[in-house]
C-alpha cells in the first residue's frame, strides 16, 4: 500500500501556497482512476473518482500532489481591472475600450471597439452589467435552439456568478450559465448551454447523455471542452 494511504484521515482540505482550498469530490460512474484539478478561478481542488474509490484516498492524494497544485495557481492570470484603452473580451474578440465622458452610458460595439460613455466611476461595474445582459441574451438563443433540436421545450434561463462551474441544470428544470462565457467563442459558450439541455433529459453523464449531446451540438465538443481547459482560466482574470 501506498505510504501516504496508511496516514490518518485528512481534512476535505489543502493548504497551498499559504491558502486553504477546499477539496470537492465526484464520483462518476464510468471514471477508471482519479483525477485532480483545480477550479478555473483557483477557488477549490476538485477530483473525479469512481465509485468503488474510498474519499479518504481521494483526498490523501490531493494533499500528496501539494507541489502541482501550487504550480497551477501560479499559472492563474493576474486580476486585470478593465480600463480606458485597455481591451475587454467578447465573444472570443478582445476588443479596445474606448471610454469617452460624452459618448452614451451603455456599450457599443464597433468593429474591434467597445465604446462607453459616463463617469470614470463605475465603469468596471457598467461594463460587466452589459456583458451579464449579453450573456443571458447569447445563452437564451442557444437554449431554444437546443431546446428544439432535442424536442423539448424551452425552459427558463438565468445566470450565475458562481467561481467554479460553467453551467447547471437543476432538478426544477431550469439552466444556468457562468456570465464569463459570454467573453469566450461563441461555440465554446453554446457547448455549455447544449451540455445543460442534454441533462434535461439525461440527469447523468451516460452513454445515452452523450450521444444526445453528440446529435443537438454542430461541433465537436472536445475541442470546446480543450479551449475550457486550456484557456478557461483567464475569463476570471477581469471583473471581481
Amino acid at each position: 500500500m501506498i505510504d501516504w494511504l496508511r496516514r490518518p484521515p485528512l481534512e476535505p482540505e489543502v493548504e497551498v501556497a499559504g491558502r486553504t482550498l477546499p477539496i470537492v469530490l465526484r464520483r462518476m460512474r464510468h471514471a477508471r482512476r482519479l483525477t485532480l484539478r483545480l477550479a478555473p478561478d483557483g477557488g477549490e481542488v476538485r477530483i473525479t473518482l469512481p465509485e468503488w474509490a474510498e474519499s479518504r484516498e481521494a483526498i490523501a492524494f490531493a494533499h500528496a500532489r501539494k507541489a502541482w497544485l501550487e504550480e497551477q495557481l501560479v499559472r492563474l492570470p493576474p486580476r486585470a481591472a478593465p480600463v480606458p484603452g485597455g481591451e475587454v473580451r467578447y465573444r472570443g474578440t478582445a476588443l479596445r475600450l474606448a471610454w469617452e465622458p460624452r459618448a452614451p452610458r451603455r456599450p457599443v460595439v464597433e468593429g474591434e471597439t467597445l465604446r462607453i460613455g459616463g463617469l470614470e466611476t463605475g465603469l468596471e461595474a457598467r461594463l460587466r452589467r452589459w456583458l451579464e445582459a449579453e450573456a443571458l441574451r447569447l445563452a437564451e438563443a442557444d437554449m431554444h435552439d437546443y431546446c428544439a433540436a432535442a424536442g423539448l421545450d424551452p425552459v427558463p434561463m438565468g445566470l450565475t456568478r458562481a467561481q467554479r462551474r460553467w453551467g447547471s441544470c437543476s432538478d426544477k428544470s431550469r439552466i444556468r450559465i457562468n456570465w464569463r462565457l459570454v467573453q469566450a467563442p461563441d461555440f465554446v459558450r453554446r457547448s455549455v448551454v447544449a451540455h445543460e439541455v442534454a441533462h434535461l433529459v439525461h440527469f447523468d453523464h451516460s452513454p445515452a447523455f452523450h450521444a444526445l449531446l453528440g446529435r443537438i451540438y454542430e461541433a465537436d465538443i472536445r475541442i470546446a471542452d480543450q479551449w475550457l481547459r486550456e484557456h478557461g482560466r483567464g475569463l476570471y482574470a477581469s471583473f471581481g
